[in-house]
């Protein structure tokens, strides 16, 4: 699968879009855009990849993403019951020029930080679910004051959290191609024994050239950035009683208990028992 450019959602000539989605996403297909995306998870649980950031997403996430930067919000559940909010917009959806003002130099730093993907607090979620719910059924210019109005409060907010180490928005250089290659291989296959000959295959490099690629693009090594994937749908798995510690090791593609509990350790800072017990 090729990684989607999507422009479909923001039509004729808006600069602004907010729906909801009810349905669930069972596919590895990462896509980006040139919109910036705030999205809102009301009900939904799964896994989330943001550029080279993998992590567990549930009810209360809220996320902005900038333009071009690749992502998936992937359910594992077919029963999951799903409610997001996404809202998309134009850097201009208030103006031309409107965050070049010293005035919203704040918001102007928040969309900059955007290319990595930002988090914010649970907490905070929660507290603007309404005023985020509240967008659906507006205009489009009330919707315009409405996004301005949240931008305002989130780019004074306490404890976001950039996701991507690296930036890894999408371009037409021949990186770019290669690069999606290889992080949907992964997604896809990370349960399976991946070998560092096998996914050099994939770019089409000798495993030594892959290795200096994939840490300058990702900045990480490919061992990092698959063990944080198979971690996190192991965290995932792991509030799931039906499953053993030992199975879970399995399942996501580890072949020692020792090693899944030292990376689990040094990805999540608990130990696969304690994260449990933690839930």
């Amino acid at each position: 699968m090729k990684l989607v450019f999507k422009d479909s959602e923001v039509k004729d000539n808006k600069t602004i879009c907010v729906s909801k989605k009810e349905t669930a996403c069972h596919d590895t297909l990462w896509h980006y855009h040139q919109q910036y995306e705030l999205i809102y998870i009301h009900k939904s649980k799964g896994v989330r990849f943001v550029g080279d950031n993998v992590g567990s997403f549930s009810e209360g996430e809220l996320v902005l993403v900038g333009p071009y930067l690749p992502h998936l919000w992937k359910n594992e559940d077919e029963t999951d019951e799903v409610s997001i909010v996404v809202m998309k917009f134009e850097r201009n959806f208030i103006g031309n020029g409107t965050f070049d003002t010293p005035a919203f130099s704040m918001v102007n730093d928040l969309l900059e930080k955007s290319r990595y993907g930002v988090s914010f607090p649970k907490e905070l979620g929660l507290k603007l679910e309404e005023e985020i719910f509240d967008c659906l059924n507006k205009s489009t210019a009330e919707q315009s004051i409405h996004l301005l109005s949240l931008l305002l409060k989130l780019s004074t907010a306490e404890g976001k959290q950039l996701l991507s180490t690296s930036d890894m928005r999408q371009s037409n250089d021949s990186n770019s191609d290669r690069i999606d290659r290889v992080l949907k291989y992964i997604s896809d296959n990370y349960e399976k024994d991946i070998d560092l000959q096998e996914i050099a295959d994939i770019a089409c490099l000798t495993s030594n050239s892959f290795c200096r690629f994939f840490k300058k693009v990702t900045n990480k090594s490919f061992k990092q950035y698959l063990n944080e994937v198979r971690i996190r749908n192991a965290s995932r798995l792991l509030v799931q009683e039906s499953y053993q510690i030992s199975d879970v090791c399995y399942e996501v593609g580890f072949n020692s208990i020792t090693n899944f509990n030292k990376q689990f350790k040094q990805i999540i800072g608990k130990t696969p028992r304690e994260y449990r017990m933690a839930m």
